[in-house]
């Protein structure tokens, strides 16, 4: 049995996404796993303290350790929030609706 484990780190821009896998020790936090990736210094917008963090499209937390095959994913602020979107749509709908 190995001490190691593979994990994948990712994020992802508007018209980029970077994947960065890595062979970790267990029971390696996502903080630490994150910090050991060096994606932190390829993209400065990245703050643990502000971005949230995920694996595999699942919120969790900094210090969750990780398993074999797990992929972090590191997610950037919403520009907008889509429930605000939805009720401005609905809004215009209507509005068209009633001046036709």
């Amino acid at each position: 049995m190995t001490d190691k484990i593979m994990i994948e780190v990712s994020y992802a821009l508007p018209k980029k996404q970077i994947i960065i896998p890595i062979l970790v020790t267990k029971d390696i936090s996502v903080k630490e796993a994150i910090e050991l990736s060096g994606i932190i210094k390829k993209f400065k917008e990245i703050d643990l303290s502000l971005n949230q963090v995920g694996i595999f499209g699942k919120l969790t937390t900094l210090d969750k350790i990780l398993r074999d095959r797990d992929r972090i994913e590191i997610y950037r602020p919403l520009i907008a929030d889509p429930k605000e979107i939805r009720r401005k749509r609905a809004a215009e709908g209507k509005q068209m609706k009633k001046g036709n």
